[in-house]
């Protein structure tokens, strides 16, 4: 049944949630490196969407899933959480959370670009300005507005940036094709993900318990972000009469989120970035909306 209110509220809660990501990155980071901080809160999302699944009745989904569904997700769980979130939290710590975060944010129109070649679609010149509009805010991010100079903050934090906007693409253009139980998906991909990430850790024999503040940050993320916000989200997509009306307020995230990084972090707000995001923004808008 639809209902607009609870999908409003819904998907002001998912957006509060991950809006505040990229401050518990950054604070988290202070405590656990990338690894041993995906470690952690992917065990703490799939513990939740475990609970997730129980209470909600669909665990005998699971007995239902086919040799292939699970190859499928062997897949997905390699692109996200294991792949994207590796390379986004060491452009966390390399970068600003200001920076890294709001360049994330340019994976709609990557999508764009991946699935041309992938899934046989054509791009209108619309589409061709929208990335340039977008690519110009990328840079204007990049260089703290020096456009001319080509000088990063961080050459390698922005291509990494840039790279978990490429595996988020990926796994959506995956997800697309994937008609399974959207919860049971993000449960076995998550699954699945977590089994990477400590086969990395026992190869690389990077591992240690950390203090009390690294767990505390983790087991936040793996809740806010990985495991019950995206539960939110599907419940607001579910009960909205069209996805355009909730679909569209994930662009405030990126927004009230350097509000948090700058009152909590206390990072100053470069204009460059404001400026950028705005462009970021308006290139996936265009994209979306315009048609030639």
């Amino acid at each position: 049944m639809k209902n607009q209110r609870k999908a409003y509220l819904y998907a002001f809660s998912a957006i509060a949630c991950w809006s505040t990501i990229g401050t518990a990155f950054k604070l988290s980071l202070r405590y656990l490196d990338p690894l041993g901080l995906l470690l952690f809160s992917s065990m703490m999302a799939v513990v939740a969407l475990f609970f997730i699944l129980l209470v909600r009745g669909k665990l005998p989904l699971l007995r239902k899933t086919s040799s292939a569904d699970f190859l499928n997700s062997a897949l997905m769980g390699m692109l996200n959480p294991y792949l994207y979130y590796v390379v986004l939290l060491k452009a966390y710590d390399l970068l600003p959370a200001q920076e890294a975060g709001t360049l994330n944010y340019i994976w709609p129109l990557v999508l764009v670009l991946l699935s041309i070649p992938l899934l046989g679609q054509k791009i209108s010149i619309w589409s061709i300005l929208a990335i340039m509009v977008s690519f110009t805010g990328i840079l204007l991010i990049s260089t703290h507005g020096h456009l001319l100079s080509f000088k990063f903050s961080s050459t390698a934090g922005v291509l990494l940036a840039l790279g978990s906007a490429v595996f988020w693409a990926l796994y959506w253009i995956i997800n697309l094709r994937d008609k399974r139980e959207a919860l049971v998906k993000i449960f076995l991909n998550f699954s699945f993900g977590l089994f990477y990430i400590f086969l990395t850790i026992v190869f690389t024999r990077h591992f240690w318990i950390p203090g009390w503040y690294g767990i505390a940050g983790a087991a936040y993320i793996g809740l806010f972000e990985m495991g019950i916000t995206f539960v939110l989200w599907l419940n607001a997509l579910n009960y909205s009469s069209t996805t355009a009306k909730v679909g569209n307020l994930i662009y405030l995230s990126p927004f009230i989120s350097l509000i948090i990084i700058h009152f909590v972090l206390g990072e100053t707000i470069l204009v460059s970035t404001l400026a950028g995001l705005g462009l970021i923004v308006t290139g996936i808008l265009l994209q979306q909306y315009v048609k030639s």
